[in-house]
Formats: C-alpha cells, structure tokens, sequence
C-alpha cells in the first residue's frame, strides 16, 4: 500500500507540475532570435579555424575568432572534412561540402557553400560534380582566383581533375583533368599550378570562360631521390615547399613559365646530424610584411612520423634564409598560419583544440585560446 500511495503522489505531482509548465508556457510572450553581424571590413587579426571533427567526421565547422580579444566570433556548419578559403575581398568564406541523404549514407550530395564573412550565412551555392579529394583539409585544396571569379575545387576519385566554379555566373564553368598531378596553386588571376608525381609543375592558363587555354610542365624535384611535402606556403605568386628532411624548394610563377629559385636547407649539418627536422600538417607559415617563413621542427626526426605536432617553431629571414628565433608553444602545434598586417601574429592551432597566439614582432605567446574546436587541421586569416 506504501509504494501504491507513493506512486499516486508521484503521478499527482508531475501532473501539477506539467499543468504548471503549460500556464506559464501560454504567459510567455513570443520572442525573437537576433543575429550578430560581425564588422566589415574584419579585424586584421580576425581567424578561421577548420575542424573536421574526428570525433563524428560527418559533419565539420569553421570557428571564427579574435584572436586579440581571446574571443570566439561565430561558426559555419560545414559538411564532410569540407576545405575551406576565404576571397580576396574579405566578404567570403567557401567551403566545399559533402553532404549524404542519410547522414552517414545514401546519395551523396557535392555543392560549393559561400557564407557571408559578416553574418556568417550562406550567401549562394553551386552544385558540384561527386568528386571533390575526401581527405583532412589544406591550403591548397580549395582556393580562389586573384581576383575572386573563379573558386578552383581540387577532387580526386582516383583521377585527379579541377572543378571551376564562376563566382559572379553563380556555375560551375567547367573541369580541369590533371592526370598524374594534385592541388591546385593559384597564380595570379587565370592560372594555377599542380604539383605531379614525376616531380614536375603543371600550369594550366585559363580564359575568363574558365576554359583552359594553355598548359605547360616545368621539371621541379626528383621524386626518387627525396620526399617532398605538398603543403606548401606562398608569399605572393612565390611558393615555398620543403622535404621532409628540410630543404627549402622555392618556385617563382610571376612569371610566364616557372621560375626554380635555389634551394636552401632549414638545418646545418650539425643539426642535421642530430635529428632536426620539419613536421606538422600544415608546417610552414609566411608574414609577408616581415619577409620570414616559420616551420614546425622535430629534435628527433623518424620518417614516418615527420607530419606529428610540435612545440618548437623556426622563423627564417626569407631574403638570408638564416634562422632568427625559436618560438616554443606549451602545447604541441599541429598547424600554422601568420596574419598579413603590420603587427602580425602567428596562430597555432594544437593537439587539445585549442590557439596558441604569438606576436612575430617579439617572437613572444601573446596569448592562448583553449578548446575551440576538436580536431582543427588549418587556420586561416587575411
């Protein structure tokens, strides 16, 4: 009879309380959801962080932040490891998604994403062939023209190929096969290069159809004689990759054929010697306004661990390629990228999620941001 009249209680209680929650939900006045609109044009410092999730890996994000206010801004939903770039003129952000019927299944769906860069909403969107590269996003996977008409979408099926989307015809224009070759490097406003693995550049030109006019290879590195990291980081129309044990390859597109600047080496002999050497996914950064180049380094290098994080960053004086400081994170760094401002900053993003900030005018931390995204693969900012 106890549990009976407690059961009565219990069920008496909860009907007053649901008769309660109905009252007051009927007294409540109907209310509005705001949206913030972030400032144009964006602060200087102002960051794109993309998180592809391993957790889920369905879907991903970009976080936006401040990284002098220590501030997370907004963040766009993204689909599946979608890359992501930002335009030219600072009021775009692109990503390239993949989207299933079923989540996790059924038709698989490929559409380009322009989210305005104030409110944070999609602005339009192309569809795309089923072929965009499913793999951990970098810098030069998507990327846009230099003057903002095209998007360059780098897929791989296999076959290795390049959608065009025209940004103003809201279209895809068309598709560049690049057999043999990967990425695409933009240059300039109607060109961009791949890197092939006979260790030669393609550079494809284009009209303002989109359509390809010109293609040329350009001998570059023996494949067969060293490995050479494809993430690579420009200044302008010059473009810095390096080998997995350090040396600089510098190419110069300015011009109407490839120019091979000569290489140099990010280690002496005796650091060689003693394991040094880069490491990291997105390993090297550039501040154009201080002529330098940063790049994660290992103490202890093993071959097939040379893409692990790190906490100590190497920045390089790019016109006397010797080194200048050493920069130490608290938490190992997986990823780089440098503003382009006078007063630039170095964003890490780290192992645990979070921004480590350095001012490159001291080479000092200036600051960290924990736990903004879970698994970031890349940084990016104007």
């Amino acid at each position: 009879m106890r549990t009976n009249r407690i059961s009565v209680q219990s069920a008496l209680g909860l009907s007053l309380l649901v008769l309660g929650l109905n009252s007051a939900r009927a007294d409540l006045p109907a209310g509005t959801v705001g949206q913030t609109v972030l400032p144009f044009p964006p602060e200087a410092h102002r960051a794109f962080i993309i998180d592809v999730e391993f957790d889920s890996f369905v879907v991903g994000r970009v976080t936006v932040v401040d990284p002098d206010q220590k501030r997370v801004l907004g963040m766009v939903p993204t689909g599946f490891a979608a890359p992501s770039t930002l335009s030219h003129d600072r009021k775009t952000l692109y990503s390239a998604d993949i989207w299933y019927s079923r989540g996790t299944r059924g038709t698989r769906t490929d559409v380009l994403t322009a989210w305005d860069s104030s409110t944070l909403s999609p602005a339009w969107e192309v569809p795309l062939p089923n072929k965009r590269a499913e793999s951990l996003t970098q810098r030069y996977s998507l990327n846009a023209s230099g003057d903002d008409k095209f998007i360059y979408v780098y897929n791989f099926t296999p076959s290795t190929s390049v959608t065009v989307v025209d940004t103003q015809a809201k279209a895809v224009a068309g598709e560049i096969a690049i057999p043999g070759c990967v990425l695409n490097y933009p240059i300039g406003n109607r060109r961009f290069a791949s890197l092939c693995g006979d260790g030669s550049l393609q550079v494809v030109t284009l009209n303002d159809e989109g359509k390809e006019t010109a293609r040329s290879r350009t001998p570059f590195f023996d494949p067969n004689a060293e490995k050479l990291v494809e993430r690579a980081i420009n200044v302008g129309e010059t473009y810095y990759f390096t080998t997995t044990l350090g040396t600089v390859r510098p190419v110069d597109f300015s011009g109407d054929a490839p120019k091979i600047l000569p290489s140099w080496s990010l280690v002496s002999d005796e650091e060689k010697k003693a394991g040094w050497a880069p490491g990291g996914w997105q390993l090297m950064a550039a501040s154009p306004k201080l002529d330098r180049l940063y790049v994660l380094m290992h103490d202890a290098h093993e071959p097939m661990k040379w893409e692990d994080p790190s906490t100590l960053i190497w920045a390089f004086d790019l016109k006397t390629h010797k080194k200048i400081a050493t920069l130490e994170a608290p938490v190992p760094v997986w990823s780089m990228q440098a503003t382009g401002d006078d007063k630039p900053l170095l964003l890490g993003v780290d192992v645990e999620g979070g921004l480590q900030i350095f001012d490159l005018k001291t080479n000092k931390l200036s600051g960290s941001m924990p736990k903004v995204a879970k698994t970031a693969t890349q940084v990016m900012s104007y």
